[in-house]
């Protein structure tokens, strides 16, 4: 069975003094996973859970009659014939499919030794392997309530309700949140997957030794708890998007968000930056801003640039960018320290 390996989770958040804060962060971001096995695109079937669309495809009408209506079988065999299937989406597709038959076709999947333990199995449309269901439930545990409400922009409830019920123990408790349906647990799903390349980059700045200054960057945080912090000297340069009126005023609004061009071209510097205070692996360094490309073209940002200082002895310039509907996020902060 053909596996992925994605990066660590980063652990991030605001610095204090000449670093980052471990006390202050340690409850907003994932619990590190070393080496996670998953799924690197926006896809509703893991490669570990194949094996499903395999046993659509390919059982015979008895086998599948044994776990499903014959009603049903018959309209999977007859568009089977047309072409195969290459989705959960395509299967749902035919008539009489729905949540309750996919799970009846995921029990039949493996009871037919066509899936194995490492596909956890279906939750609200999605197919995942054992890595999504830990790296889900790891995101939803310890990520900010602002960064969930994020993610799931337009479940404004569910955000809710999942930062009320948790700490969950499984990927099923949080796909079966009232609130929570399939297009906001898929939104969970890629926000705790698919940017490992970048995050496994972020890591490789911040440990790039840097004694009275330097770069730090952050994939999981919260805007909001920062925005209204208490910081010494606090000064907004700039806000942009509609979600950043209101930690900002007119002058220093600029109204339009930020596109792909612009988190490129920011992070990219930073990234620079980084080298010039030691050696980044180019590999680890081209497939973190590949990823980066991938989550941001065509995309649109809120977010704002700020000085700080946690001290009169150090001072911070950083800047953040939030996706207004995937709610993927990136924070850049340089500094100094006597």
């Amino acid at each position: 069975m053909r596996r992925y390996v994605g990066s660590a989770f980063l652990a991030a958040g605001l610095l204090v003094g000449c670093g980052p804060s471990e006390t202050e962060t340690s409850t907003q971001q994932p619990q590190e996973q070393q080496q996670g096995l998953l799924t690197e695109a926006d896809v509703d079937v893991a490669t570990e859970c194949q094996g499903i669309l395999q046993f659509v495809n390919e059982a015979t009408f008895n086998t599948l009659d044994a776990y499903l209506p014959s009603n049903v079988v018959h309209n999977l065999v007859n568009r089977r014939a047309v072409s195969q299937f290459v989705s959960l989406a395509d299967i749902s597709s035919v008539a009489l499919v729905g949540p309750a038959r996919l799970q009846q076709i995921e029990q039949g999947a493996r009871s037919q030794d066509y899936i194995d333990a490492d596909c956890y199995g279906i939750a609200d449309g999605l197919a995942l392997s054992q890595d999504d269901a830990v790296a889900i439930v790891s995101l939803v545990n310890s990520i900010s309530s602002t960064e969930l409400h994020d993610i799931l922009p337009y479940a404004w409830n569910g955000a809710l309700n999942l930062r009320n019920q948790r700490p969950f123990t499984n990927a099923d408790a949080i796909a079966n949140t009232t609130g929570i349906a399939d297009v906001s647990f898929r939104n969970l799903r890629n926000a705790a997957t698919l940017s490992r390349p970048f995050e496994a980059l972020i890591n490789a700045v911040n440990n790039v030794p840097r004694p009275h200054g330097g770069v730090f960057m952050a994939r999981h945080f919260d805007w909001w708890e920062n925005m209204n912090g208490r910081f010494y000297n606090f000064q907004i340069t700039e806000c942009f998007g509609e979600r950043t009126e209101r930690v900002s005023e007119p002058h220093n609004h600029r109204g339009t968000n930020a596109d792909a061009a612009e988190v490129r071209a920011h992070v990219e510097a930073f990234v620079n930056a980084a080298a010039r205070f030691g050696t980044l692996d180019p590999e680890v360094k081209a497939a973190g801003l590949a990823n980066l490309n991938t989550l941001i073209e065509g995309r649109s940002f809120f977010g704002c640039s700020y000085g700080y200082a946690r001290d009169p002895w150090s001072g911070h310039g950083a800047t953040f960018f939030v996706d207004t509907e995937s709610g993927f996020s990136v924070y850049t902060d340089s500094y100094w320290a006597e």
